[in-house]
């Protein structure tokens, strides 16, 4: 089984048609594996609905007491792209043991549709719990990242190495 947090960020924001501005009902997740079709054996739990640049060092260590008390060695938690490398990294130094465990998320909402990068994110997250080995992990752009060689360069808006330029 995967373990799926979702914890917020741009991935699960809703937009307000009226007012334009962006804001939190519930996880899209749910609507996304049916709309994947993912036959895989996952359970999905909501942690909070934050925008990451609100994210307190209480925030991540529920994050991080949730990664230690799953029963899955295989985990996912979506969120928001400004603070992932920083939330990465407090997981890393609490040193969980024998779990896969990565952080996505998306620069678009999921419900813009297909302009959104969160479905193929997600997607990535997935295939990628399932093939890397135990440790703490960035996916996003459809690459995978060791959480201490990794940012986000917010020039382009992409993840990159941290040799990259």
């Amino acid at each position: 089984m995967i373990q799926i947090f979702g914890t917020g960020g741009t991935f699960d924001k809703d937009y307000n048609f009226i007012t334009g501005e962006l804001y939190f009902k519930d996880t899209h997740l749910a609507k996304m594996f049916e709309r994947g079709r993912s036959t895989l054996d996952i359970d999905v739990k909501t942690l909070m609905m934050l925008d990451s640049l609100e994210m307190t060092d209480a925030d991540r260590q529920i994050i991080i007491h949730n990664c230690r008390k799953a029963s899955s060695d295989q985990i996912i938690i979506t969120h928001g792209t400004d603070t992932m490398v920083q939330t990465a990294t407090a997981i890393a130094h609490a040193k969980i043991e024998g779990k896969t465990i990565i952080l996505t998320g998306a620069m678009v909402p999921y419900a813009f549709g297909t302009s959104s990068d969160g479905f193929f994110n997600l997607g990535s997250a997935l295939a990628f719990a399932q093939t890397l080995e135990a440790g703490v992990y960035v996916v996003m752009n459809g690459r995978s990242f060791n959480w201490d060689n990794v940012r986000k360069n917010r020039r382009t808006g992409y993840f990159e190495d941290l040799s990259e330029e």
